[in-house]
């Protein structure tokens, strides 16, 4: 397939989200069901079709670029205080249900596959992490959204990207291919506590300065202005950089520099404090584009949303990217017959009980808890890790095994979620109107 041939697919896609994506939007479908459609349409006659066990390093490349991108964008989203108590949903889904969902996946890998320990825990790992990027239908809308079930899946997907990667190395180490000391030593100081510490630290410190130092030369001297796709793609880079060579998790750094850029906005005055020169009721379309990023009263709104506009166009794009990959590699996979069986037990039986377990004697209402528990959308996330795994030197027959299992349930998730999420989502939104809590 020649690159103008490629490039001519991927701007009649762009094109048609652009004309039919409000339409889609009130449809049971997704967007990703249709990218995955065209990866499957363009498969077969792409001459440099990527294969997952020959271009591994460019899968692998590629799917990190798009979580980072996703990653960012959770963290713009959160508004929420740190010290609120919504945050206590995801944090425990994060951790509680991530290792529930862990535990339960290498068992029937052990048990119901024949796996050695090391390849099911490494699986567990892979398949664990809801996914960010594919997830956007069931997260937060807007900075200002603060409803619990959303909040809760935005969390829990940018978060447990990170928490995923300690079970994905201690899976590594079980086999051989990763150093995790004796009796573990190692992957408990350095790959658990170590890099995820440092991870959130660095991002979070790197995202509150460079928030507060734009902010501040915005306002006293009217400088830095614009570019706010630079100090994104930036802020990315360096949280990701600085975190990865310090050991640590950069998923996690690079969720922190979102987090924190948004909140660093929401500490600074407001128009009642900005001082006797500032009118309160001006509105912002009022004031120039200059003017507005250098106002005391909407400076800070500005720099976020405008770098969190620019971030979700990206988003949707590395969405589109990723999802067509899956569809292609799907010719490339050898299918196993474990599929069957193996993808209804992950998204029927074991996300919902680590959900159940994770959220037990929760704030969380019955009704968020079933959709949470159904909502656990793997994607790009869970390819990603895998084709870190292959890279770091995993055995052909364990890859094999691994790959199919895995893009069976990536891609049963992307169609049974894509149908159901709008449905479903509708559904709780009137019901959450009209004040009703009963099971959805």
């Amino acid at each position: 397939m020649s690159f103008a041939l490629w490039l001519t697919i991927g701007g009649a896609l762009l094109v048609f989200m652009a004309l039919a994506g409000t339409m889609l939007s009130r449809m049971p479908a997704s967007t990703s069901m249709l990218y995955l459609l065209a990866g499957l349409a363009v498969g077969p006659w792409a001459l440099a079709a990527p294969s997952p066990f020959e271009d591994t390093q460019l899968l692998e490349y590629t799917a990190e670029v798009i979580v980072l991108l996703s990653l960012f964008t959770s963290g713009l989203k959160m508004s929420v205080g740190l010290h609120d108590r919504r945050w206590f949903p995801p944090l425990r889904l994060a951790l509680l249900s991530m290792v529930a969902t862990v535990a339960l996946i290498a068992a029937a890998g052990v048990w119901l596959l024949g796996l050695p320990l090391g390849a099911a825990v490494l699986l567990g790992g892979i398949l664990a992490p809801t996914d960010p990027v594919l997830a956007t239908d069931v997260q937060v809308d807007n900075p200002e959204d603060r409803d619990q079930l959303r909040f809760a899946l935005t969390g829990e997907g940018g978060l447990n990207d990170g928490t995923a990667f300690p079970v994905v190395m201690l899976g590594l180490g079980l086999l051989g291919l990763h150093d995790i000391g004796e009796w573990g030593w190692r992957w408990v100081a350095v790959d658990v506590l170590w890099a995820s510490a440092a991870g959130l630290l660095i991002g979070g410190a790197l995202g509150s300065g460079l928030g507060r130092l734009v902010l501040y030369l915005r306002q006293r001297y009217q400088e830095a202005v614009g570019c706010e796709n630079f100090l994104a793609l930036g802020l990315i880079g360096l949280s990701y950089g600085f975190a990865v060579q310090a050991s640590a998790y950069g998923f996690l750094a690079v969720f922190a520099a979102g987090l924190a850029l948004r909140h660093t906005a929401k500490d600074l005055p407001s128009a009642r404090d900005a001082g006797p020169c500032v009118s309160p009721s001006l509105p912002t379309a009022a004031l120039s584009e200059a003017a507005t990023a250098t106002h005391p009263q909407h400076a800070s709104r500005h720099m976020t949303h405008a770098v969190l506009s620019f971030n979700e166009q990206l988003d949707r794009i590395g969405e589109m990217v990723g999802v067509v990959l899956v569809g292609m590699l799907l010719w490339a996979v050898p299918w196993l017959p474990a599929a069957w069986w193996f993808v209804p037990l992950v998204l029927l039986v074991v996300r919902p009980a680590a959900v159940a377990l994770g959220l037990a004697r929760s704030t969380t209402s019955q009704s968020q808890r079933l959709l949470i528990g159904w909502f656990g959308i793997r994607g790009i996330g869970s390819l990603y890790y895998l084709m870190y795994a292959v890279n770091h030197g995993l055995p052909e027959h364990l890859a094999q095994t691994l790959v199919s299992l895995t893009l069976a349930v990536v891609v049963t998730s992307i169609v049974v979620h894509g149908i159901s999420v709008t449905p479903l989502m509708t559904r709780y939104r009137r019901r959450k109107r009209g004040g009703r809590a009963r099971p959805v």
